[in-house]
């Protein structure tokens, strides 16, 4: 599908980046992402999003999504509602991020901080065979093994 809108503000995209003929093909990010991911632990936020946009399940038990970890929804009293990254970072960091431009290096570095801030708690939970976190939203079910 012709991309229409880069929101080069926001991501830094731009359609020279996309259109140059160094440019991977959508099926070869794939593929390459798939056998980067395959028998890892996934740690991030919203991990069904990207799942999703690339069609690649993961197995649930491998993942490890701080949108979902119930002690840290707890923590900021939305049990119930998916936390977005910038106010987990900030409320339980103290730590900026998202501010203007997108950067995800960035953001995986602050998931990957959240996650070890927890990690000994969250993968005790798990041996014991108590899962710490929330199903993602429903129609994101096939994202997962």
């Amino acid at each position: 599908m012709q991309v229409t809108d880069y929101r080069t503000s926001t991501t830094g995209i731009t359609e020279e980046r996309l259109t140059s003929s160094e440019t991977w093909t959508f099926n070869i990010v794939q593929q390459y992402v798939a056998n980067l991911i395959k028998g890892k632990i996934l740690v991030g936020h919203s991990i069904w999003n990207d799942l999703s946009v690339l069609g690649i399940p993961h197995p649930a038990v491998s993942t490890r999504d701080v949108a979902l970890y119930q002690p840290f929804r707890n923590a900021l009293r939305s049990p119930h509602q998916i936390v977005g990254l910038q106010t987990l970072a900030w409320q339980l960091l103290c730590r900026r991020c998202q501010e203007g431009q997108q950067h995800p290096l960035e953001n995986a570095r602050v998931a990957l901080d959240l996650y070890r801030s927890h990690a000994d708690e969250w993968e005790a939970a798990i041996s014991k065979n108590n899962w710490p976190s929330a199903l993602p939203p429903s129609t994101f079910s096939r994202c997962y093994l």
